[in-house]
This record gives structure tokens, sequence and C-alpha cells, in this order.
């Protein structure tokens, strides 16, 4: 069965950067979307960006646009994040769909990793 792994969260002051990383364990995630995803306390999960198995094709949600970049090298995909905001702190998960297109919703996705905290706070 695909395991992910996320990797990269931590503590990072206003208008800083952090790239995350998604890895799989035992199997490629080269025939997978991925997508990338984000809960804070007490919010429901939401999608952040999601990139298709060519890498040919993203999507991201509003509030990221310009500022998150999603890429996909070999068998691992990052979320490179830059001009960070308090309201981006919240743990951050990556999962796969074998849909071809790059959805955002998260009930479209399965076989979650475990996540990965990023704080934005001064």
């Amino acid at each position: 069965q695909l395991q992910l792994a996320e990797s990269g969260g931590g503590l990072v002051q206003p208008g800083g950067s952090l790239r995350l990383s998604c890895a799989a364990s035992r199997f490629t995630l080269n025939p997978y979307t991925i997508g990338w995803f984000r809960q804070a306390p007490g919010k429901e999960r939401e999608g952040v960006a999601s990139i298709s198995s060519d890498g040919e094709s993203t999507n991201y949600t509003d509030s990221v646009k310009d500022r998150f970049f999603i890429s996909r090298v070999r068998h691992t995909v990052y979320l490179q994040m830059n001009s960070l905001k308090p309201e981006d702190t919240a743990v951050y998960y990556c999962a796969q769909t074998f849909l071809k297109t790059t959805p955002l919703d998260p009930d479209n996705y399965y076989t979650w990793g475990q996540g990965t905290q990023v704080t934005v706070s001064s």
C-alpha cells in the first residue's frame, strides 16, 4: 500500500519561506495526481495546491497564488512557500488521487500522510 510522508515544516517569521516535501515509501508517486492540503485548529481541511502526474498541470487556492509553488521531481512532490503569513499556520498534508485533473477538494483524495506543522509567527 502506498504510504506518504511529509517533511520540511517548522517555525518561520512572517515573510519567510519554507519548502515542504512529500515522498512515498515502497511505491513511486509517478502515476498519481498529488495534492497539498492544510488544516488549522478549529477549521476544516482545505486544498492548497495540486499537480498532475506528469507535472504539466497545477492548481492553487486563491489565497496562496503567486506565493506557493508546487512541483515534482522524480519521486518527490514539493511545495515551495514564500511570503508566509500568520494565517498560513496549519498542519500541512499531502495526498494522492488517480484523477487526471488537479482537484483541491480533499474528498477526491486518499492515502494521506501524517502531516507536518507549519507555524508562521514573530
